[in-house]
This record gives structure tokens, C-alpha cells and sequence, in this order.
């Protein structure tokens, strides 16, 4: 499985192991159409993904704003385009789980501000994931 975490000038990227027990960061891609789509689809390829899991960024009063439409309609194309199924995660403070997560684990300033992305992307797939089991 994939996850995506949405943001405004990347798009983090986490897979999961194949029996879908735990999800890494895997890195992250540029926003910005057709491209980023291209480079979600040759990572789909690569990897043989079979679903797709996107970060739901809902308000903490769990109303969608600007952001959560925009991750619906992304979903929305990544199941046009693909083919495969796409989910929508709930990801309120999954940033705040990701930044707590690096700082415990020493990464710093400049080299945490590089992963959290991604790291936000695991924190998503693995809310997911785990709701599933």
C-alpha cells in the first residue's frame, strides 16, 4: 500500500511491507500537475502497489476546509487514473505525531524539516493500517 501526505509544495510518500503490517517513509515528490502524478504513478509501478491511502486533513472539528477538498479530488484522480482503489485517512496532527517521532529519534532543524513529509505519509499509512486490523 501507498500513503500520501498532501502539502503544498511536496507530497510525502510512505509504502507499507507487503502483508500490511507496518508503513515506512519512502520520500517525497514535488507538487505540481501532471508531474507530481507521473511520479506517483512510476512509484506505483515500481513498487506494485494495489491501493492507495491518502491523508484526509480535516479540521479538529473533523469539517473538511480548502485543504480536504483538495485531498478528496486528488483521491478522486488517483482512482481515475489508476485504476486502483483510494482511501482517505483522517490525518489530524499526524504532522505533530511525525515532528515528535524525529525529534525523539535526534533528527534536527534542517534534516527534520527534509523527512517530515514522509514521515507524516508512515504516521497516515500506518493510522490505516491499523484501523484495518
Amino acid at each position: 500500500m501507498l500513503g500520501l501526505d498532501l502539502g503544498e509544495a511536496r507530497i510525502g510518500v510512505a509504502i507499507s511491507d507487503p502483508d500490511r503490517r507496518v508503513a515506512v517513509p519512502l520520500g517525497t515528490v514535488r507538487t505540481g500537475a501532471p508531474q507530481d502524478l507521473k511520479a506517483v504513478g512510476a512509484i506505483l509501478k515500481e513498487h506494485d502497489v494495489a491501493e492507495i491511502v491518502v491523508g484526509h486533513p480535516l479540521s479538529l472539528s473533523a469539517r473538511p476546509g480548502t485543504a480536504a477538498v483538495h485531498a478528496e479530488a486528488f483521491a478522486g484522480t488517483l482512482r481515475d487514473m489508476f485504476g486502483l482503489p483510494v482511501s482517505l485517512q483522517d490525518e489530524r496532527l499526524s504532522t505533530v505525531e511525525a515532528e515528535r517521532t524525529l525529534r525523539g529519534a535526534g533528527v534536527r532543524g534542517r534534516d527534520r524539516r527534509d523527512v517530515i513529509d514522509q514521515t507524516a505519509a508512515a504516521v497516515i499509512l500506518q493510522a490505516f493500517l491499523d484501523r484495518r486490523s
